[in-house]
């Protein structure tokens, strides 16, 4: 998104802070409802969630999502399909490897793994894709755009 690295940077932790946020409240009204503690349990979660995030998407997911991007994309591509294209692969790839992730941490490896893994795949899948493309996404440029304006 930036023009250099510390702007990518940036426009990262902006999207992982939201999209963590965001999934880590779906997850918890997925597996307690909503209750009193709500609130506090998404907050306990968010910290060593959003370290995990931010490590695979800056270092694995956002390397691997470009370079498939940069193989179906031209230089003269609208802008909108690099972007869709950029999310669609973001997703894919962080819904994977955070629901592996969260699955062995939550139940462990048993017989029935693959199973609940499967399940809260395309639970999380279902979710992320569209807070990506109509919240987080669209919130995350214009905070950008608020610190980085386009000269």
């Amino acid at each position: 998104m930036g023009k250099n690295k510390r702007e990518n940077f940036i426009f990262t932790l902006i999207c992982c802070t939201l999209m963590v946020l965001g999934m880590d409240a779906y997850n918890v009204l997925l597996r307690n409802g909503v209750t009193t503690s709500f609130l506090k349990d998404v907050l306990i979660g968010f910290v060593p969630v959003f370290c995990i995030a931010l490590f695979i998407d800056w270092f694995f997911v956002g390397k691997v999502a470009k370079s498939f991007v940069s193989k179906l994309v031209t230089a003269e591509s609208p802008l909108i399909k690099k972007i869709l294209l950029t999310s669609f692969f973001m997703v894919c790839g962080m819904c994977f490897s955070m629901s592996l992730i969260t699955s062995i941490i939550h139940q462990g490896i048993s017989t029935d793994f693959l199973i609940n893994f499967v399940q809260a795949l395309s639970k999380n899948f279902l979710f992320a894709l569209p807070l990506q493309l109509v919240i987080v996404g669209p919130i995350a440029r214009a905070i950008f755009f608020k610190l980085y304006p386009v000269v």
